[in-house]
């Protein structure tokens, strides 16, 4: 089995950021009632005065703001799936296993597309909730390890903060230049572990490059 981050790896940017600009262009509203609010929060969070499980399940309150969400994921979809990395297209196998931090009404639609398997963050568009951990650095191997999976033979990601379930893989890969450039995982010595540590502390990766 394969396993795979989703952001960052196999579709670059964030797919959370891009849905929420794609959605902020259709429903201008939001521009009022959401954009003022999330970048506070993201100061806040930025300045270490709020934790990253409150910056996140505020900056995903946009999802619960729009009334024609199936509609726009669907439309979403049809306009960025081309983003998905031509490399992972290439060796993509029904068994793969999609691990992602966004949320999963996001995440879904375009795992079905691929005919892969997924989990992602659960959060629930009704109350603007989390009702599960968010599917981030440990959570992931976690994850597998709590589900019993098989053996993973190789994992793919582009942030050093997956080095937990980069070391349970018989083989992992960090995935670079906007999601298109595939090289071995780094040799994880004092440094590297230096730098793991500091990315599991810094939080959830957001590109918009």
């Amino acid at each position: 089995m394969n396993v795979y981050d989703f952001d960052g790896t196999i579709f670059y940017p964030n797919s959370s950021v891009l849905f929420a600009v794609w959605c902020m262009i259709r429903h201008p509203k939001l521009c009022f009632t959401y954009l003022p609010m999330v970048s506070k929060n993201l100061v806040l969070y930025k300045t270490g005065k709020i934790p990253e499980y409150l910056f996140l399940r505020r900056f995903f309150r946009y999802l619960c703001m729009i009334d024609d969400f199936d509609v726009q994921i669907g439309r979403f979809w049809d306009k960025y799936e081309k983003k998905i990395s031509a490399w992972y297209l290439k060796q993509k196998k029904p068994d793969d296993l999609i691990l992602s931090a966004s949320p999963t009404c996001i995440i879904e639609p375009i795992a079905k597309r691929l005919g892969v398997n997924f989990m992602a963050t659960e959060y629930d568009r009704e109350y603007g909730v989390f009702t599960n951990n968010l599917m981030y650095a440990k959570e992931k191997s976690r994850y597998i390890i709590d589900h019993g999976f098989p053996l993973i033979e190789n994992f793919y990601s582009d942030s050093l903060s997956d080095t937990p379930l980069a070391l349970c893989a018989e083989k992992a890969y960090l995935v670079t230049n906007r999601a298109k450039t595939v090289r071995d995982w780094p040799e994880m010595d004092a440094e590297m572990m230096k730098k793991a540590g500091r990315k599991l502390q810094t939080g959830w990766n957001i590109h918009l490059k």
